[in-house]
């Protein structure tokens, strides 16, 4: 199963990451510890297929895929 890290101090919760990913691995969240901004969580890393249009496509490229 790969590894999916979201830095979410650099996360804008643009919502790239969300829209391009095929399998739904990704949600936007409000986050109360960071003040109900909202942010990029992993919510299904089983269905990563490894792809890296997350990685890819993250303005911020705050999302790492590792095998």
């Amino acid at each position: 199963m790969p590894k999916i890290t979201v830095d979410v101090e650099k996360c804008t919760g643009c919502e790239t990451c969300a829209s391009v990913c095929p399998v739904g691995v990704f949600e936007i969240q409000e986050l109360a510890e960071y003040g109900g901004q909202k942010k990029a969580v992993v919510v299904n890393p089983d269905a990563c297929i490894l792809c890296r249009a997350c990685e890819s496509q993250c303005p911020e490229q705050c999302i790492t895929v590792e095998e």
